[in-house]
């Protein structure tokens, strides 16, 4: 493995009635506040009531930001750091899933930076200072919740693009299992692929000796498997949200990334093409992950097949090590299948009439990929794949 030097300072506050430490974390940072959230669901389930109810306890001022996009787009990161900066904001909270917290990070940013928070996402600059924030999770996917990881769309030049910076760790990620419940099927559904998806960027490096890397991610991909079933089908399940809370965190908090550098191909193939069409970004991994995996088979094919036998059950006996590692990425599909994820960019009326346009802007920065470097015609292929 590589050498790697591990840093997460995030405070991690996980269990039922937890939102409790806000009176003790928010006085840490001040008295002026910027409440993040999304679509208004955290009114319908009472959680922003409850919030309101902390600020007025420790007497705060608070601005609220509402109406987060799912693909959180760099015009609402503009109107809150307007606040920020008109209001002498001191601390955000991100109140919401992945998006809400991403959309809060480059606010945090932005907040500090006299130029469009736009330069800091496409990395023309790189942050120098940030707002503290702290966020209260309600939906188990993209593990923004615990590390520095943002992913920000510009729609009117459809460009989506991932950036971080260690200046952008929330202070502390307050994860209570009940505050999920409310997450709609196909949310979830989307949330487990996400976080298994997460996982499998990881899996796939070129570093030797990395045996526990591997069983930690292996064990991440074996518990969201036995649990996701059961959940899809008992939403309320306190035990079931629990577990699958807890997996996406651990699937992109750092914990099982150290020593090597995974792909992000996929990720990076995924996010042009909800830039263009705005699909969930869970679903359209699932479309997307197999059929890269079935393009890069043959860099390491052990790989495969030691990811087919130690997670996905397939009996190496007779195989090939392709053979098995092109049977467990058919587990792969069928698993996400039977849980509910689309398996074709169909599912979605996309066609292949802005495929040029998606293999653009995937290429935006030029080949990309740390398993396998995929240029413009590796991109392509794997698009049409997924039709």
């Amino acid at each position: 493995m590589q050498n790697f030097t591990f840093y997460n300072p995030t405070k991690l506050i996980f269990g039922k009635g937890q939102i409790e430490q806000l009176q003790t974390e928010i006085p840490k940072y001040g008295k002026k506040v910027l409440l993040v959230y999304g679509g208004g669901s955290i009114k319908k389930s009472g959680l922003y009531d409850q919030v309101i109810e902390h600020f007025n306890k420790l007497q705060v001022e608070y601005f609220e930001l509402s109406g987060v996009e799912p693909n959180p787009r760099i015009s609402t990161v503009r109107k809150g750091v307007d606040i920020c900066k008109q209001e002498g904001i001191e601390l955000i909270l991100a109140v919401g899933g992945g998006s809400v917290i991403d959309c809060t990070k480059a606010i945090a940013a932005g907040a500090k930076y006299d130029g469009d928070p736009w330069d800091i996402v496409i990395k023309k600059v790189f942050p120098t200072d940030a707002l503290p924030f702290g966020t209260i999770l309600t939906l188990a996917a993209t593990g923004s919740e615990m590390n520095s990881g943002s992913v920000i769309t510009n729609w009117e030049t459809n460009e989506k693009y991932g950036w971080g910076s260690p200046l952008v760790f929330p202070q502390f990620s307050i994860l209570d299992p009940v505050n999920t419940y409310t997450v709609p099927k196909n949310q979830t559904i989307y949330g487990i692929v996400d976080m298994m998806s997460h996982v499998f960027e990881h899996y796939f490096h070129l570093e030797s000796n990395t045996p526990l890397q591997d069983r930690l991610c292996e064990s991440i991909l074996q518990t969201v498997m036995e649990v996701a079933p059961k959940l899809v089908n008992d939403l309320e399940n306190y035990e079931y949200r629990e577990t699958i809370l807890y997996c996406g965190t651990m699937a992109l908090n750092g914990m099982v990334q150290m020593g090597f550098r995974g792909d992000w191909a996929t990720h990076n193939i995924e996010h042009a093409v909800s830039a263009v069409y705005d699909i969930p970004h869970g679903g359209g991994l699932a479309i997307l992950f197999p059929n890269w995996m079935k393009h890069n088979l043959s860099v390491n094919p052990a790989r495969f097949k030691q990811l087919a036998v130690r997670v996905f059950g397939v009996d190496p006996t007779g195989k090939t090590d392709e053979e098995a590692g092109l049977e467990g990425i058919e587990k792969i599909r069928a698993f996400w299948n039977s849980i509910g994820a689309p398996s074709r960019l169909a599912d979605y009326n996309i066609d292949d009439s802005k495929l040029d346009v998606l293999v653009d802007r995937a290429m935006k920065n030029g080949e990309f990929g740390n398993f396998k470097k995929l240029n413009a015609e590796d991109v392509r292929a794997i698009y049409i794949a997924s039709l």
